[in-house]
């Protein structure tokens, strides 16, 4: 009889436990569903900007779809700890965790980078390379432009933001690369604008 009394306790026990597992299961399943609908939704924020097939309609706003992982994320960490600046994108990610920010950086890296189509003349070409050349910029970006993890890629970006960026380096308004600030105050804006275009081109 109290054999009978033990085994029927440890069912009870086990059967709880069961119970338990099953509702935090549930909840975590709960969890997740949220989490992929407001992934969902902060993608569809980003193409807001950033363009739904990867192209963005304001030239000033840069091409992110097949940009380096690690370089995006970086950048977002940028942003949030106002390394880099700008209103929009600040409070974008003010409330973003370390995960969140690369599993964006994550998702738009494995994207396919978009053709923008742009072609410029033949004088901003040969003044783009050779001035990109005397910085030695192909040393770092590599020599087609593509980048690497830790660098973008500027090959077919879009020559309105090259242009706006390297500028903004070069007055230092832009501050997350002191490196870049140095090199680009020695180039006219001539040469940054040839540079922007030839790069756009690519």
């Amino acid at each position: 009889m109290q054999r009978n009394s033990t085994i029927a306790q440890r069912l009870i026990v086990f059967a709880c436990a069961a119970l338990l597992m099953a509702g935090l299961a549930l909840a975590d399943g709960e969890t997740a569903a949220e989490q992929t609908e407001e992934f969902k939704d902060r993608i569809a924020l980003c193409t807001t900007c950033h363009g739904e097939a990867g192209l963005p309609e304001d030239p000033d706003v840069p091409i992110i779809w097949g940009q380096h992982f690690y370089y995006l994320y970086v950048q977002l960490k940028d942003y949030k700890a106002g390394r880099r600046t700008s209103e929009i994108m600040q409070g974008i990610v003010e409330e973003f965790s370390r995960a969140d920010m690369k599993a964006l950086a994550q998702h738009f890296s494995e994207k396919k980078w978009p053709a923008t189509q742009f072609r410029a003349d033949e004088t901003a070409v040969t003044g783009g390379e050779t001035a990109a050349a005397a910085g030695q910029c192909p040393q770092c970006h590599l020599g087609g432009y593509e980048g690497d993890s830790r660098v973008p890629r500027l090959k077919g970006q879009t020559p309105t933001y090259l242009l706006k960026t390297m500028q903004a380096f070069k007055q230092k308004t832009r501050k997350n690369s002191p490196a870049k600030s140095s090199l680009l105050e020695s180039y006219s804006d001539r040469d940054i604008d040839n540079m922007a275009k030839y790069l756009g081109d690519l």
